[in-house]
Formats: C-alpha cells, sequence, structure tokens
C-alpha cells in the first residue's frame, strides 16, 4: 500500500481548499503531520483529482505514476489517428521500465505533440466546414460525451485505488 504524510502534502504546496480537506479529516490543527496514511483516503476525503494532485508528493513512484498514465491513454487510443501518438505511448511505457531513455522519450513526446498539432488543425477545418451539421448534433454529442467520460474516469480512479493498495503495477 503507498502511504503519504500531511507534512509530504504540506512541502508541495497544495490548494487551500484541498489542503484544508484533508487536513480536518486527519485531526485538523491537532493532527500528527508524520502520520502516514493510505493514500487512497485522499480519495475519500477530498476526491480523484486532489488524488492525483498528490501522486507528486511520491516521486519514487515517478515510474509507477507514468505507467498508470499510459494505461488510461491506452483506453482511448482507438480515437488516435497518428501512429506517432501510439508509439509516444509505447516509449513512456518502456521508460517506465527503464527499457527507453530520456532522450527517446522526449523524442516521442515531440512527436506526438506534432501528432497532436497536425490533428488539431485537421479538426479545425473539418469543423468549419462541418458547421451546420455540428450545430444540429452537437446536444446530443454532448450528451454521449458525458456519459462516456463519466465512464472513464470510474475505469481511471478504480485502476488508481488497485495500484495505491498493491504497491505496484497490478
Amino acid at each position: 500500500m503507498i502511504t503519504i504524510s500531511l507534512a509530504e502534502i504540506r512541502a508541495q504546496s497544495p490548494c487551500a481548499d484541498g489542503w484544508l480537506t484533508v487536513l480536518a479529516a486527519k485531526g485538523g490543527k491537532d493532527a500528527d503531520m508524520d502520520a502516514r496514511f493510505p493514500l487512497t483516503d485522499i480519495i475519500e476525503t477530498n476526491d480523484f483529482d486532489d488524488c492525483l494532485w498528490a501522486l507528486r508528493c511520491r516521486p519514487e513512484h515517478n515510474n509507477l505514476w507514468r505507467k498508470y498514465a499510459v494505461w488510461c491513454a491506452r483506453q482511448v487510443e482507438h480515437l488516435m489517428t497518428d501512429d506517432r501518438s501510439v508509439a509516444a505511448l509505447d516509449v513512456a511505457w518502456r521508460h517506465s521500465d527503464g527499457l527507453a531513455t530520456d532522450e527517446e522519450l522526449d523524442a516521442a513526446r515531440a512527436a506526438a505533440w506534432a501528432a497532436a498539432r497536425t490533428t488539431a488543425r485537421a479538426a479545425a477545418w473539418a469543423a468549419a466546414s462541418g458547421a451546420a451539421w455540428a450545430a444540429a448534433s452537437g446536444a446530443a454529442w454532448a450528451a454521449g460525451w458525458d456519459a462516456a467520460s463519466d465512464a472513464a474516469k470510474a475505469a481511471q480512479k478504480q485502476k488508481l485505488i488497485e495500484i495505491l493498495n498493491a504497491g505496484e503495477w497490478v
């Protein structure tokens, strides 16, 4: 199980609202700043986003966090239309296992950003060309997107809880 302390959180300058919420949950002004507690507690007391933020407090697990980020991106890999984006995921995964260099990761990141810019330009042109269709179908698409987004976030949350409880990639 991966644990954290209030002192580790405080050292990273958390936002005031998130900090006050977790501090209150752990005893308020009388809390033991050095007492360790499961990182999953932050999901319970604060929310998933605050827990994701708190991962920075445990840099010794950066390779595990990278694997988690790649796993999340793989959930929408079918939407990636440029092979450079998929290749960047492969390099990032290998990097987390020590099988790719920082230079390879930097090159893959640059290629993925170039792919994203190319895709964004194409999407902007398509959107401008199909404005009438977009206006007609926008509400239905947005409702479907919200449902898909909620499902993806639930899966991401569940996977993160599994990793934090196991203390390793699962």
